[in-house]
C-alpha cells in the first residue's frame, strides 16, 4: 500500500526567480542540506527525461527522472536505485505565483515500502514523517538560496536566517 505526504510553504519570492533555480536540474545540492552532489546523467540534459544521480553526504544515492515537466509550474519525478527500502517512490515540486514578490512552493511523495505489512508501518510512522520534515528544510532552503545566491551545507541555516523569505 502507497503513502503519500506533502508539504506546502509561502515565500517572499517571485516565482521566477525560483524558476531559474529549479530548473538548473543538476545542482540540487545548492539548497538541499542532505544532497552533495547531484550530476545529471545520460544524454538528456533538461525537461522531460533528464535524470541526476543524487548523493547524499552518508554516500548513499537515488537517481531522479523528470517524468512530467510544465516550465515554470511543475516537475515531477520518479526515483530509483536507492538504498531505501522501497518498491516505488515518485516525487513532484510545484511553484506558484501568490503575487508578483510572494509564491508558494509545494512538495510531495508517493512511496510503497517492500517488506508487507511491516514495511506498511515502517512507510507510516517513521518514513512520511522523517519526509516531511525533509521537504521543509529542502523548500526553506530553496527560498534561502534564491533570496541570498549562497549554498545550503550540511546543516540548515538558523531559523532567524529564513525569517525575511519563509513566511509559513
Amino acid at each position: 500500500m502507497a503513502h503519500y505526504t506533502e508539504k506546502t510553504i509561502t515565500v517572499n519570492l517571485p516565482a521566477d526567480k525560483i524558476w531559474q533555480v529549479l530548473d538548473d536540474f543538476s545542482s540540487v545540492e545548492r539548497f538541499a542540506a542532505t544532497i552533495q552532489s547531484s550530476p545529471i546523467i545520460g544524454d538528456i540534459t533538461s525537461g522531460l527525461g533528464t535524470k541526476r544521480k543524487c548523493t547524499f553526504h552518508d554516500g548513499s544515492s537515488l537517481v531522479e527522472e523528470i517524468i512530467e515537466y510544465r516550465q515554470n509550474e511543475k516537475i515531477a519525478l520518479r526515483l530509483s536505485d536507492y538504498t531505501l527500502p522501497l518498491k516505488s517512490m515518485q516525487a513532484e515540486i510545484k511553484v506558484t505565483a501568490i503575487d508578483d514578490k510572494q509564491s508558494e512552493l509545494f512538495m510531495s511523495t508517493e512511496f510503497e515500502v517492500k517488506a508487507g505489512p511491516l514495511g506498511w508501518l515502517l512507510g507510516q510512522f517513521l518514513m512520511r514523517p522523517m519526509m516531511k520534515s525533509v521537504f521543509k528544510n529542502q523548500l526553506a532552503g530553496l527560498a534561502y538560496h534564491c533570496a541570498t545566491g549562497r549554498q545550503i551545507d550540511k546543516k540548515m541555516p538558523a531559523k532567524e536566517e529564513l525569517t525575511d523569505w519563509v513566511i509559513g
